[in-house]
């Protein structure tokens, strides 16, 4: 209903041009448009027909579903060489090149303004354009899966990348090991990428009202249907994280196995190559007529003024600073950690002090990233910002195996930051580590007379 009628229009405007095969249908040779746009009131996903009879008599039915994303197939417009049922092969997929000057198989990239409220849509486009002209500088936050089997860590491997890269940039980046996601109101300030996995539901820092992401930032969270209920705020991810402030995500809207959904990793590092974010969504989807979609302004690149870029606005100073520290020193990390702490000294920053804590520890040396994150919480105005220095203290002490140093450490901020919202973290961090004692079964009837 949608694909036959703008495959029509497109060839009436001479936007489409295609070739008919003997025996197979037609084949796209050129597209005029290189992104087409989807917005909210048009369908986002086509329920199976087929997979669940295949699924239910044990036979390969992934390789038949034709459930998928309404995007993912419009991608396609034009050829009929496909079956709906299965995924076909992204020939954009890892491309270096732009679209513009892409010279591969022609395919029009789809993005999709969409989300919980019109209000929230309009905002995405709005923030886009704001923040393009100054370009993207805030922390990261990672939250690996760490589940056991071979099938999760292909999305650890993602995250190990996205880590590596932001440590060469100097991307100051928060990062959770542990098979627990960021706990319930985590304090995750100045969040301008999020990475994680892998529950169904938002949680940790998404479920505090008050929490925000910072404007126009990347948040992606991988879940086999992150998107199929991209018009709730409440379930799922890609709605949720729309709401909280995303600018762009991508996510799935049926379930479409790890390794062909979007590669976080790539993702990642074609917006940093100042790549658009549909053109960078798409170089990291492997398939097509299948389930990813892309949300977002298409045309936002969110990096493109990263390079030379100088600014006194306070907010972006220190993140200039790393960068230009990493590009200057990063091959000397001595002299590096010297030349940030003068830094981070003269500006009384807290931000610097926690950048290098962050750094110091992903190089396994945890013993001199304490002291900086102490340094970092006297600086840090906001309690809140004072408070994730108190959990990466504690954090190091768990990730080290002394549970109960980590555990007195909680207990004697508990007080401190009660008034808070992100101070529930503490409270569901203690749940964890020191579990409470299951309540005393009452004996009934039943039992007593046996």
């Amino acid at each position: 209903l949608l694909r036959d009628p703008l495959a029509a229009e497109f060839l009436r405007r001479g936007w489409l041009q295609r070739k008919l095969e003997t025996g197979r249908g037609y084949r796209v040779t050129s597209t005029k448009p290189k992104v087409l746009v989807t917005v909210r009131g048009v369908p986002f996903k086509i329920p199976s027909e087929t997979a669940a009879e295949d699924k239910a008599k044990g036979r390969r039915w992934h390789l038949k579903q034709d459930d998928a994303a309404v995007d993912s197939e419009l991608a396609l417009l034009g050829t009929t060489l496909h079956q709906l049922s299965g995924p076909v092969a992204n020939p954009f997929y890892k491309s270096k090149k732009p679209i513009t000057a892409y010279e591969g198989e022609p395919l029009l990239l789809v993005g999709r303004i969409d989300g919980p409220s019109w209000e929230r849509c309009s905002e995405m486009i709005e923030e886009a354009i704001a923040v393009e002209k100054t370009g993207l500088w805030g922390m990261c936050y990672l939250d690996f899966a760490r589940k056991s089997g071979p099938g999760y860590q292909l999305g650890d491997d993602w995250m190990e990348t996205i880590s590596r890269t932001n440590r060469e940039l100097g991307i100051p980046s928060v990062i959770d090991r542990h098979r627990d996601t960021f706990v319930t109101n985590y304090p995750m300030t100045r969040a301008a990428l999020y990475f994680g996995w892998y529950t169904p539901d938002r949680n940790g820092p998404f479920l505090n009202e008050s929490f925000r992401l910072q404007k126009g930032s990347v948040a992606v969270h991988i879940h086999s249907f992150s998107a199929t209920l991209l018009r709730d705020s409440e379930r799922h991810w890609t709605g949720p994280l729309i709401a909280k402030g995303a600018a762009a995500t991508v996510g799935n809207v049926w379930e479409p196995f790890l390794q062909l959904t979007h590669n976080l990793d790539v993702l990642h590092e074609s917006l940093l190559a100042g790549h658009s974010f549909i053109e960078a969504a798409y170089m990291a989807n492997p398939s097509l007529s299948w389930q990813g979609i892309a949300v977002g302004d298409p045309l936002y690149r969110p990096f493109a003024k990263h390079e030379g870029f100088e600014s006194d606005d306070p907010d972006t100073e220190p993140f200039l600073h790393l960068r230009e520290a990493l590009a200057t020193w990063g091959g000397d990390q001595e002299t590096l950690i010297r030349k940030l702490r003068t830094t981070a000294a003269k500006k009384e920053s807290g931000l610097l002090y926690e950048a290098l804590g962050l750094m110091l520890r992903e190089v396994n040396e945890p013993d001199q990233a304490a002291p900086f994150f102490e340094s970092a919480s006297k600086h840090y105005q906001a309690s809140s910002d004072k408070l994730r220095q108190k959990l990466h203290l504690i954090d190091m002490a768990r990730s080290a195996g002394r549970t109960q140093e980590a555990i007195t450490k909680i207990q004697a901020e508990l007080s401190s930051f009660s008034h808070l919202p992100e101070g529930k973290a503490l409270a569901a961090l203690l749940v964890i580590l020191d579990p409470p004692a299951p309540p005393p079964v009452t004996p009934t009837a039943q039992n007593e007379s046996e």
